[in-house]
């Protein structure tokens, strides 16, 4: 386990400008010690002062959080496959989890409709009511969704990891400060960002390959082909992780990510007995290769070459059109409209009205509602 002076050291080294785990890693190799590697390269890089290390060691501590370098024995081992694997996390909760097997990360799109939170959430329940660890990274959605079953589970007390792509410190978004606080107590929460860190586009990408990097397999749910679940479920393949997939209506966009990796040999997977079984094998099975995707260094400035990979959304969407996003083919109860939008029912009714006017709904047996045809291609 690193002391204090050492810990002090690593974080002034990882924070330096243009030094990433990667790149820490060699400076380490090549000079013995981050306290070394500092006296080289002091004057060729912008350092972090020994005050602001201190300060941030200090930050963490007053906030409940443990500084976790990457030769502690409670560091996940798992993430130590990485190559870009980080140099520090914070973590706040129960450490105890980070080395926990199973362990299965669940992603999708955050526009995910409420048949697919649904789904997520039960499959995520009786993951955790067989003692599998959920891990997901908290944005809304399909994660949301994901940590809400794993605590629900083992009589409302079960257990879930979020890892964040802001500083441990920072609830976002903010919808989800309720979740943050459950996770908080009886899960855990970790980000390998100092304390403080806003969300930056480029930090949700990164995120993932810890979401991956955590568990023996990943299963995603509802996910376009350019969002950053689909960058998950890559990394998780290249990394030897088993990768699981739910399929959707190939009329869907927010199934067109599941499908294509299911036609690229991801695992079918309807409920959590699927990914059980497989988990429960002693071989694994063959490992995904997934075609046309542009592999790029994670850390490399600047970072978005994808398309909507970051959990930040952009314009904030209009009332109509975050109506729709719940929608799919099978169709949603109103109520469960009325719940998940936060609305009153009398307004979700007129805007049902004029969506159903508009061509983009129908109205099915049982007070249902559904994307008309034309309408399945939902905004990405």
């Amino acid at each position: 386990m690193a002391k204090n002076g050492d810990i002090l050291s690593r974080l002034r080294l990882i924070n330096a400008d243009g030094i990433g785990p990667v790149g820490f890693r060699r400076l380490l190799s090549r000079f013995g010690s981050a306290e070394n590697a500092l006296r080289e390269i002091a004057g060729k890089k912008q350092l972090p002062s020994p005050e602001w290390a201190e300060e941030e060691r200090e930050r963490a501590a007053a906030f409940g959080a443990e500084i976790l370098t990457d030769d502690d024995p409670r560091y996940p081992q798992a993430l130590l496959e990485l190559k870009d694997a980080p140099p520090v996390l914070y973590a706040k909760g129960r450490l105890d989890l980070l080395n926990h097997r199973p362990a299965v990360a669940v992603v999708g799109t955050r526009n995910a409709t409420i048949v697919g939170r649904k789904l997520t959430s039960r499959i995520a329940y009786e993951l955790t009511e067989n003692d599998t660890l959920v891990v997901s990274g908290m944005a809304r959605g399909i994660d949301a969704a994901a940590h809400k079953g794993a605590m629900y589970a083992k009589q409302q007390k079960g257990p879930t990891i979020a890892v964040l792509g802001t500083g441990i410190d920072k609830i976002y978004p903010a919808e989800n400060e309720n979740l943050y606080r459950q996770i908080s107590e009886q899960g855990l929460l970790l980000s390998e960002y100092p304390m403080g860190t806003l969300p930056q586009s480029g930090n949700f990408p990164r995120r993932n390959r810890l979401v991956a990097g955590l568990a023996q397999a990943v299963l995603v749910a509802e996910a376009t082909r350019k969002s950053g679940s689909l960058i998950t479920a890559h990394l998780a393949a290249d990394g030897g992780r088993t990768v699981f997939a739910v399929p959707g209506s190939p009329g869907e966009a927010r199934s067109e990510g599941p499908n294509f990796l299911l036609r690229h040999g991801a695992l079918w997977a309807e409920n959590a007995n699927d990914i059980l079984t497989v988990l429960s094998r002693k071989t694994k099975p063959e490992p995904l290769k997934i075609p046309s995707f542009d592999k790029c260094d994670l850390f490399t400035k600047p970072l978005d070459n994808f398309q909507k990979t970051a959990d930040i959304p952009p314009v904030k969407e209009n009332t109509k059109g975050s109506i729709l996003e719940y929608l799919s083919a099978e169709g949603v109860d109103t109520d469960e409209i009325i719940r998940s939008s936060g609305l009153d029912a009398p307004t979700v009714a007129m805007l049902l009205i004029e969506l159903e006017m508009e061509d983009k709904i129908i109205r099915l047996p049982g007070n249902k509602i559904a994307l008309t045809g034309k309408n399945m291609k939902v905004r990405r």
